[in-house]
């Protein structure tokens, strides 16, 4: 097993292939992203470097002089934000997202017990993989980048029933529902999911994603938006907590991707 505390962060920054094609070296991207105070700072590198095992002991002290909403919003998240872009950029894999996600949680986890009664956050998501469907990756991508945009995320793992996807958001009443599927045996249960919930007057923006789907067919049904990869994920949220409803964020949805909007 590969020992994360003693790999050289610039063997782990460096992608010759990509600096090749830009003048912005992987440091000077993730830079832009670290904050200026050490301990903060320090903080946030452990969850760059994927330093899961002293991330615990950084985030005790930066909780001494540190709020806890600041260790959260200023040092841990400032630091998935950093491995957001290097990821979308092709610098970072999967591999490295995921260790840096779990750094990541166990330093949120420890700030959220110091504020007792746990810290708000931008709205809920409800994520799932479709019925049947065991594929799970790029949900847990898009997870971590809407953590690290300030969402708070519940979960439902893979192979949800439809009716159980129905029954939590018609429940929880979140800002966005979420599901993937990479099979095209699974796709079937969004529109079903869909219908069930606008049956129970439910009229949540319900985000679509996976390869089993394109923009035609998730736009077939009520309430579905098309992602195309998890990336797309915090925009299109961004827009419900806005207020934009499911109708404006699709007629927008253009717009949204490219910035215009």
């Amino acid at each position: 097993m590969l020992d994360f505390d003693n790999i050289s962060s610039d063997a782990l920054l460096t992608r010759y292939d990509i600096i090749a094609e830009s003048k912005e070296k992987p440091e000077t991207i993730a830079e832009k992203h670290l904050p200026k105070d050490p301990i903060l700072r320090k903080v946030a590198e452990d969850v760059l470097h994927m330093k899961y095992k002293t991330i615990e002991e950084n985030v005790s002290a930066a909780l001494k002089d540190n709020i806890p909403e600041d260790v959260i919003e200023k040092g841990l998240l400032k630091g998935m934000d950093a491995v957001s872009e290097l990821y979308n950029r092709g610098i970072y894999y999967l591999p490295h997202v995921m260790v840096s996600a779990d750094a990541m949680d166990r330093g949120i986890k420890l700030a959220e017990e110091a504020l007792g009664a746990g810290r708000r956050t931008k709205g809920e998501i409800i994520m799932h993989a479709a019925e049947g469907d065991p594929h799970d990756i790029g949900k847990n991508i898009a997870a971590v980048l809407l953590k690290s945009n300030g969402y708070s995320v519940l979960d439902m793992g893979k192979d949800v029933a439809v009716d159980d996807v129905v029954d939590k958001v018609t429940e929880r009443k979140p800002l966005v529902v979420t599901g993937t599927a990479l099979m095209t045996t699974t796709m079937s249960a969004f529109p079903r999911i869909a219908e069930k919930l606008q049956i129970n007057g439910v009229e949540t923006p319900f985000i679509c994603a996976g390869g089993a789907v394109n923009r035609e067919y998730v736009e077939s049904y009520p309430l579905g938006i098309y992602a195309d990869k998890a990336a797309n994920g915090p925009n299109l949220v961004n827009k419900a907590l806005d207020g934009w409803d499911w109708k404006k964020i699709r007629d927008k949805w253009d717009g949204i991707l490219s910035g215009s909007e």
